[in-house]
C-alpha cells in the first residue's frame, strides 16, 4: 500500500508539510485508505494537498470540514478526501456513501479518522499529525 519513508517526517512550514504529502504519493495504490489523526491546524489538509498534487491532479485541495467529502479526479488515482470532524455517528458516514467510496478503486484520505475507526479497513494506514512546542509539525505512522 504505502512505503514507510514517504509518509513520515518533520515540517517547519505549511509548504514543508505539502512536500511530505508529495513524497507519500509515490507509494500509494488504488484502494488504499489513509487515516489522518491530529488536532486542528496540525497539517492534515496541507499534507493531503501535496499528496493530491503529486498524483497529477490540478484541482485545488481544501478542507472538507463543511462538505464532508471532496473528490479529486483526473490524476493517477482518484482521491476521496473525507473529514469526520463534524459527524456525530458512524451512520452519518455510511449515509455519505462510505461503502461505495471504499469500493471505487481510488485512494481514500480521512481526516479525524479516529472518530470512527471501526469503519476503516484493517489495512488502513494510520498517520498522526502533531504540533510540536516549537510550532513545527511532525507526521508519524501509528498502529
Amino acid at each position: 500500500m504505502m512505503g514507510a519513508l514517504g509518509m513520515q517526517g518533520r515540517a517547519e512550514s505549511a509548504e514543508a508539510m505539502t512536500r511530505l504529502g508529495c513524497a507519500a504519493a509515490g507509494d500509494v495504490t488504488a484502494g488504499a485508505v489513509i487515516a489522518l489523526v491530529g488536532g486542528l491546524g496540525a497539517g492534515k489538509t496541507h499534507w493531503t494537498k501535496g499528496l493530491v498534487a503529486a498524483l497529477a491532479c490540478s484541482l485545488d485541495v481544501t478542507s472538507p470540514t463543511f462538505s464532508l467529502v471532496h473528490e479529486y479526479r483526473g490524476g493517477r488515482l482518484s482521491v476521496f478526501h473525507f473529514d469526520f470532524y463534524r459527524l456525530e455517528s458512524a451512520a452519518e458516514v455510511l449515509a455519505l456513501g462510505w461503502d461505495e467510496y471504499l469500493d471505487a478503486g481510488g485512494l481514500l484520505v480521512v481526516e479525524w479518522a479516529d472518530k470512527f475507526p471501526e469503519l476503516l479497513p484493517p489495512e488502513a494506514i494510520w498517520l498522526r499529525f502533531v504540533v510540536e512546542p516549537d510550532t513545527a509539525r511532525t507526521v508519524e505512522r501509528i498502529g
